[in-house]
């Protein structure tokens, strides 16, 4: 299974003075599994929990830090108000964005995936075996955008739900489906799939579709903040434990 890793090896990113922050608050939201939300004892959980509370462990911070949940619609406020230094949401990263905040290096980029069914899935894995054949897609999309400028050969059959467009999957109505890796690997594992089709080529990403990834946020001022952050990504994709947070959130992987 690959695993993602966006850091050089080689790169040795110092740790800036810290000794100001009295406390380090990361504000997130509780409805984005799997990456933050409400486990059944209510108390918060997911990847970016366990990933801010690393980057803390790494830079030997965490008595200082704090990770507070919130609805998404005060994620910005709370980090422009200054009621907390860092926002690990999934906020995208844009010219707008960058003109507020300072981001970290991206720790995963979200791809673009196709799936197909297994009993009738076409041979190779190259998505030029998808010519001519119907690919379910979500309409009014940046999925759909980039299948018809990456993938033109395909015949888009688009749908406004995602459980139709999996049905149709299921049922044979379309050859296969293209859209969110994260979505896609989730649907593949669960019940409703009833272990009915696999991933197929791929992984695609496309920075002018999809975006530049997942990043923490922090106002301009905190900068020493972002430098820090990046140090401890750095550091946790070399010592493995970025892996190890991957693969106990994402089982079955995106790429």
């Amino acid at each position: 299974m690959l695993v993602p890793n966006y850091t050089d090896p080689r790169e040795r990113i110092p740790v800036p003075d810290l000794m100001a922050y009295s406390l380090i608050r990361f504000v997130t939201t509780v409805d984005f599994p799997p990456f933050s939300f409400l486990d059944q004892t209510g108390h918060l959980a997911g990847f970016h929990i366990d990933l801010a509370r690393a980057i803390c462990e790494e830079l030997d911070l965490l008595p200082r830090c704090q990770i507070q949940a919130l609805p998404w619609g005060e994620l910005e406020g709370a980090l422009t108000k200054g009621q907390a230094e860092a926002l690990i949401s999934g906020l995208a990263i844009t010219a707008e964005s960058r003109n507020k905040y300072r981001f970290t290096r991206p720790y995963l980029a979200l791809p673009a995936r196709f799936a197909v069914r297994k009993d009738a899935g076409p041979e190779g894995d190259s998505a030029s075996a998808l010519d001519g054949l119907r690919v379910g897609v979500l309409g009014g999309t940046a999925h759909e955008a980039m299948m018809r400028d990456w993938f033109s050969d395909t015949r888009p059959v688009t749908f406004s739900r995602p459980d139709w467009m999996f049905e149709a999957l299921k049922a044979g109505t379309v050859d296969a489906v293209f859209g969110d890796g994260l979505q896609l690997s989730f649907w593949l594992s669960s019940q409703s799939a009833e272990a009915c089709c696999r991933f197929f080529g791929g992984p695609y990403f496309s920075q002018a579709h999809l975006g530049e990834g997942l990043a923490i946020a922090v106002r301009p001022r905190d900068a020493p903040l972002r430098q820090a952050f990046d140090h401890a990504l750095s550091a946790l994709n070399r010592n493995g434990r970025f892996t190890e947070l991957y693969l106990r959130w994402f089982p079955n992987g995106l790429y």
